[in-house]
């Protein structure tokens, strides 16, 4: 039951009482893998989302929404204005409902590096988890391989901030991951975009050329930010408890 002292959105009451019906809230996840509660919002009933938002915000938790569309967009808004404590990051393809979402932050530095500015859209979703959770980031876009000049002194200056863990974004033939695996002391994620046309092109091309890298890299889907964060996310948590015997 809802503690009637715990700040209150209107209908929050009522879709308590039903959300158990269609949503488990995972109450171990951080403690388990350093991770935030985060909502796939695509696919989501409208009523269905604010029900699970409205219950974690009753019981002062808090949780992340990845790509929410228009129409959920316009209801998450409204509800705001209702007292929802929301905010839109990342070109409103990430939705943050204040509250915890963490132990207190995650100490290290993830890096986040793009081929080209057509990547930025997707890499900007993974910068905005990652900071809400308190992590330091630090970026170089534009960088890719059709100029590979550019791409050295960018990582010179990545690696002053020893960062954890690389997130590596590129569209087209996804050349970018592979090259920069090749040359930073830190493990590498490549995060495939749905840049480029005709046959291979939508992402295809560049998963599976950083599927086939010879050089150490793990992958994720095309287009797929906020899953990339959330592993390095994990790889700092690791790291973090290794350090401190927990």
């Amino acid at each position: 039951m809802v503690n009637r002292s715990e700040p209150r959105v209107r209908g929050v009451r009522s879709r308590e009482l039903r959300v158990r019906d269609y949503a488990r809230y995972d109450r171990d996840r951080v403690r388990r893998t350093g991770a935030p509660e985060v909502i796939l919002a695509e696919g989501k009933e409208v009523d269905h989302l604010l029900g699970i938002l409205s219950t974690l915000h009753s019981r002062g938790l808090g949780a992340l929404v990845s790509r929410p569309t228009p129409l959920q967009l316009r209801a998450l808004r409204r509800a705001a204005k209702d007292g929802l404590s929301l905010s839109f990051r990342a070109r409103d393809r990430l939705v943050v409902l204040d509250g915890p979402l963490g132990e207190g932050g995650v100490p290290g530095t993830v890096a986040i590096v793009t081929a080209g500015t057509a990547d930025v859209p997707v890499a900007d979703e993974a910068q905005a988890l990652l900071k809400a959770v308190g992590v330091r980031v630090v970026s170089a876009h534009d960088v890719g391989v059709a100029g590979i000049h550019r791409l050295e002194r960018a990582l010179r200056r990545l690696e002053r901030a020893a960062p954890r863990a690389y997130l590596v974004f590129a569209g087209r033939e996804g050349a970018l991951p592979t090259v920069v695996a090749g040359l930073v002391r830190a493990p590498v994620i490549g995060v495939p975009t749905s840049v480029g046309y005709g046959r291979g092109g939508r992402g295809e091309a560049a998963l599976l050329a950083m599927l086939q890298s010879c050089a150490p890299l793990a992958v994720v889907n095309v287009d797929a930010g906020v899953p990339a964060a959330l592993f390095a996310l994990q790889l700092l948590a690791a790291s973090h408890r290794e350090g401190t015997g927990r």
